[in-house]
């Protein structure tokens, strides 16, 4: 396993190496984030698709949020938060007091827009308003879905505690309010035991920690609501040991590609072998993506040749670059241009369609 370890610590350097001297650097940290966004819930058996949170993000819904999409972008925010802090946020008592929800509620200073790391103020107001709605609506949800799980219990002669015994246990923080609640979950001595396990690894390599970091996150099943939030630890973990200095790992990615049976396997020894796996998958499918990224990139700027110092080309190419797709809207807001304007950019820069809809087009790179 510790050769194994070498060769994947290997590969995961390689790309941080890549992704530190890149002129895709910010436009990769972002597709990252949308893409292990999705894919954390996609091992959980939820599917969300990806136009629909890069529009969820952008505040351009075409339909009506479901829960699943409100926990995608959840996902996709503390992402964003935790590569805007210092590498050793995360994993600090303030950090981790604050990611699992309790440590108060998310300060605004120190983030970063969803750009790569450039403060925006205005990225910044829009994530801050998102979060109250989500918190909201998981609440409203949380409430209704209570009040029907008792009523069943009542129904069924179980025994339900009282309302004020089950309201005080219910009050007590959570990284997220989900649809029903297990009382005798007890998530301090969960995660209590999960920093056991982290302060025990410190001596291990590297990737060999963090993939039993991530096999005993999984094992302890620490948060109810959250079980996404471990993989995102530990990627925070690889940022702070300086071998995904520059990007924040996308873990949850490269264990898509892990099959389920090897994942939940009844040997520990193969379930972290599994782990070790997805790092390396991980890494593999960051640096297929990042070297798509420059072809692109590329492509892109022989088309900016001879262009007027005041066009608006290069913009969208940074856009392109930094969205797993775009949608006329996404353009005509970021750009400040015309409906026209945007489809006439398009064509110019020769965007591939990417939905084939008649109401709703939007476009990638090819």
């Amino acid at each position: 396993m510790k050769s194994a370890s070498k060769s994947h610590t290997e590969v995961l350097v390689r790309l941080d190496e890549r992704v530190a001297r890149s002129p895709v650097r910010d436009g990769f940290v972002e597709r990252q984030h949308f893409a292990d966004a999705t894919s954390a819930l996609w091992l959980e058996g939820e599917l969300v698709h990806l136009e629909d949170l890069v529009l969820h993000d952008a505040h351009m819904d075409i339909r009506t949020p479901t829960h699943e999409l409100t926990r995608a972008h959840a996902v996709l925010r503390t992402r964003r938060r935790i590569f805007a802090q210092k590498p050793d946020w995360a994993l600090s008592r303030d950090g981790f007091l604050a990611l699992t929800g309790r440590g108060g509620a998310m300060p605004a200073a120190g983030q970063k827009s969803r750009d790569g790391e450039g403060a925006g103020t205005a990225s910044l107001e829009a994530d801050d308003r998102d979060d109250a709605e989500a918190d909201l609506l998981a609440e409203e949800f949380a409430e209704i879905d209570a009040v029907l799980a008792r009523s069943s219990k009542i129904l069924s002669g179980a025994d339900v505690p009282g309302r004020k015994e089950e309201a005080s246990r219910r009050d007590r923080p959570e990284p997220q309010n989900g649809l029903i609640y297990d009382l005798d979950w007890n998530e301090e001595e969960r995660l209590a035991e999960w920093q056991a396990v982290v302060a025990g690894a410190r001596d291990l390599p590297v990737v060999l920690r963090a993939a039993l970091l991530l096999e005993a996150w999984s094992d302890i099943e620490v948060l109810q609501h959250a079980a996404w939030l471990g993989p995102l630890l530990v990627a925070a973990l690889l940022r702070q040991e300086g071998l995904a200095a520059h990007h924040l790992a996308s873990l949850h990615l490269g264990a898509k590609n892990i099959p389920r049976e090897r994942r939940r396997a009844r040997n520990r020894s193969d379930r972290l072998l599994a782990s070790v796996d997805a790092i390396h998958d991980a890494a593999l499918a960051g640096l297929k993506e990042h070297d798509r990224l420059v072809m692109a990139k590329s492509q892109m700027e022989r088309r900016l040749r001879d262009r007027r110092a005041n066009s608006k080309l290069p913009d969208l190419v940074e856009l392109v670059l930094s969205r797993p797709l775009v949608s006329t809207g996404m353009i005509q807001e970021w750009l400040k241009v015309t409906k026209q304007g945007a489809l006439n950019m398009v064509g110019e820069l020769g965007l591939r369609e990417m939905t084939g809809r008649g109401r709703f087009r939007a476009w990638g790179i090819v």
